[in-house]
């Protein structure tokens, strides 16, 4: 309650005033009804034209997901694959696009893998993070490529100006799994900084059914973990920073395809740095310059095989905000990066870079709002591409708006895609494919019930013009995909208690066929419950996944599920918090993905019942 507090005077402040504090960034990650990741910029959740859902620091204490995956599953319209336990490969699908459809950020920085198009993101340590923000529908305006689905960005924790804050979590429980997180974090008026390191390892689980003996061992997984922040205000008008994050370890797991015992050394990392002016009354412009690398090296511990696939991305955006009069509004900007790839198989291209300009502009009137913007994309191997968006919002009240949208996107295939050798598995590529092309339409509600409860739903559609789909294993451009969905979440407290309901229904077809799309579930729910007394905490979540299909012809159905967790708190004083979660009380056996052995279908194995117990020191100096 203290923070809502605390943003209320923000958020009426004009934006420009916003904008001109010093660490308004760093402050705004910290409240719960400001959004930054839809223009680049700090705005009320509210005045946002995105779909969006925002996870501070407190939503994830209170919570204690265990991975970013974790957290992600309860966002309406986000759908989450996974190929056993903590640490295995991870899709995301948002609004029933897929992973590489969608784009993922950390610090602004683009991380997602150029070869396979997955971001890793089970492996970002929870521990390291401050904000989570997912943002649902096209924002191909904003930020180019990938980003048809949706966008992700995650921020690295924060310092704050008040002195030094150490904090250390220990958390052990079911698998062998242990957590160790240490930190520390403070400033002052002109300087604000963060340092934390985390170390989280697990015996595991057998992440498959049937299989060869070599694969009959549990999967381990190890994860260390790494984040530095840094910002100095020179004056009132000039900010600069850097923020590091780096996730590595080692995670083993089962083939099918051969008597094996392999294991992946994985590296997610990204480095951005970046200065924030204030030009004058009118104009503010950002600067931001970045690096990330996803590495992974697969080994065999019964034979002599290895493979590397190492991809780097470095990245440049300027981005200005001209404040014209009290109704208009301007974003300029421009960005570029470059993907290289480094392998042990050979590719026919290696390398590609993208760069583009925007535009956007926005009109508030007393009686509606109006949000218009153009992109252009110039791609190294696809050529030039424009994207179009637009947004009209008509308050209907004080209390209910409604918003109006199209937008359109593109995405350049990955090099996996394009170049990949045929190999003995039958993994193949396509040279010959053009990129996809979307076109989306939304109709928004959101709906101030109450003082204590507030409803935004969203019916959408989306159109995907030669959607890159697997026939076989070879990718292959389809003529076109359509996505039906509506999506809603209510937000609301009775009795001291804290709900959070999310709902998302979808229909999404290949046109050419009338299947349905993989892994792509048609119904899913999501419930949170929470209650604080004095110093006990409690809660419980329940998530339903309907049935889908885990290949394009609906040949290899896969079941639905529910599960139930609770969760628990105790500040023991000041400094001591006890924490404990269960995780799939009913012990429910259940996959988000298939595999085969021996021309059979199987279901990898997700973890059944597991219990947290948890331990945060937080010292006050």
């Amino acid at each position: 309650m203290s923070r809502l507090r605390l943003a209320l005077p923000l958020l009426l402040l004009p934006a420009t005033d916003l904008l001109a504090d010093s660490f308004e960034r760093d402050e705004a990650l910290k409240l719960p009804d400001v959004v930054i990741s839809a223009n680049r910029q700090v705005q009320a959740r509210n005045d946002s034209s995105a779909a969006n859902t925002v996870f501070t620091r407190d939503d994830i204490d209170r919570l204690q997901p265990t991975s970013v995956t974790d957290l992600l599953s309860r966002v309406p319209g986000v759908q989450v694959s996974q190929a056993g336990g903590r640490g295995s490969l991870a899709s995301v699908y948002i609004r029933g696009t897929k992973s590489a459809q969608s784009l993922v950020l950390v610090d602004g920085q683009r991380i997602g893998n150029s070869t396979s198009g997955d971001s890793n993101l089970q492996h970002l340590n929870i521990q390291q993070i401050e904000r989570v923000e997912v943002l649902r529908g096209s924002r191909s305006v904003i930020y180019g490529s990938d980003a048809i689905g949706g966008v992700i960005q995650i921020f690295t924790r924060r310092g704050n100006e008040s002195g030094l804050q150490p904090r250390l979590h220990v958390g052990f429980g079911s698998n062998q799994t242990w957590e160790r997180s240490l930190g520390l974090s403070g400033g002052d008026e002109k300087t604000r900084f963060n340092l934390g390191a985390s170390l989280d390892d697990t015996a595991g689980i057998n992440r498959t059914y049937a299989s060869y003996p070599s694969d009959r061992d549990h999967d381990a997984y190890r994860n260390q973990s790494t984040s530095f922040s840094l910002s100095h205000a020179f004056n009132d008008d000039l900010e600069a920073g850097v923020n590091v994050l780096d996730n590595r370890g080692k995670s083993e797991f089962d083939n099918s395809f051969s008597p094996q015992k392999p294991y992946s050394n994985f590296t997610v990392s990204s480095v951005s740095s970046y200065v924030d002016a204030r030009i004058n009354e009118t104009w503010k412009s950002r600067l931001e310059a970045g690096h990330s690398e996803n590495r992974e090296e697969t080994r065999d511990k019964l034979s002599t095989e290895r493979s590397v696939f190492n991809t780097y991305r470095n990245s440049l955006n300027w981005q200005n905000d001209l404040t014209l009069n009290e109704q208009n509004s301007l974003i300029l900007g421009g960005d570029w990066y470059e993907d290289r790839v480094n392998s042990s198989t050979a590719f026919a291209e290696d390398s590609r870079w993208n760069r583009a300009a925007f535009i956007q502009h926005r009109f508030q009137a007393q009686s509606f709002s109006t949000e218009l913007g153009l992109r252009r994309d110039q791609n190294q191997q696809f050529g030039g591409h424009n994207s179009w968006s637009g947004t009209f919002t008509l308050p209907l009240n004080p209390d209910n708006d409604l918003l109006l949208s199209y937008s359109e996107g593109f995405r350049a295939p990955t090099f996996n895609d394009l170049y990949y050798p045929d190999d003995l598995y039958g993994i193949n590529s396509n040279p010959n494919l053009k990129p996809e092309t979307s076109k989306s339409y939304e109709m928004q509600w959101r709906s101030q019930l109450n003082d204590t409860s507030r409803l935004e739903a969203s019916l959408y559609r989306t159109d995907l013009k030669d959607a890159i789909v697997l026939n076989g294993h070879v990718p292959q451009n389809v003529s076109s995909a359509r996505i039906n969905g509506f999506e809603a979440a209510l937000k609301q407290e009775l009795f001291g208690w804290q709900s959070s309901l999310g709902i998302a229904l979808i229909d999404p077809r290949d046109r050419d066929t009338g299947r349905t799309l993989a892994r792509r579930a048609k119904r899913t729910l999501s419930l949170d419950l929470d209650r604080q007394f004095d110093q006990l905490g409690v809660g419980a979540s329940w998530q339903a996944v309907s049935s889908s299909y885990d290949d394009a012809a609906n040949q290899q159905p896969m079941g639905g599920y529910g599960l139930l967790g609770l969760r628990g708190s105790w500040a023991v004083n000041r400094e001591i918090k006890l924490e404990m979660k269960l995780d799939n009380l009913l012990n429910k056996e259940y996959s988000r993905s298939l595999y085969q052995y021996q021309g059979q279908q199987y279901g990898y194995r997700e973890e059944g019942r597991a219990l947290m117990f948890g331990v945060t020191w937080s010292p006050e100096i």
